[in-house]
């Protein structure tokens, strides 16, 4: 699956979940724990909000507010489970989960 610009993303983790879902517009797209500790059915919900709200897909992202479009580049951000907060990375068709 390529995942346009991956500069600072870890690799997938061989304790890492792996829930595959299908795009809004058709194309295979995922969400990956590479943490491996959050639970199937909150991974399956969360993919499923994804899909819903369209935020897969390929679109061109200006990053720090530059003048500069790069495509495919990953979203960065914090999610919360439980009482644990993770590193969340948006990738073109792949949600990507990791420990901070």
């Amino acid at each position: 699956m390529n995942q346009g610009n991956t500069a600072g993303v870890p690799p997938i983790s061989d304790g890492a979940t792996i829930i595959e879902g299908v795009a809004h517009n058709g194309k295979p797209c995922r969400i990956v724990d590479n943490t491996g500790h959050i639970d199937r059915a909150e991974l399956e919900t969360l993919l499923a909000e994804l899909i819903e709200q369209k935020q897969f897909g390929l679109a061109g992202r200006s990053l720090a507010g530059g003048n500069t479009i790069t495509l495919g580049a990953p979203d960065f951000t914090h999610m919360q489970f439980g009482d644990d907060l993770y590193r969340f990375i948006l990738l073109p068709y792949e949600a990507r989960i990791e420990a901070f």
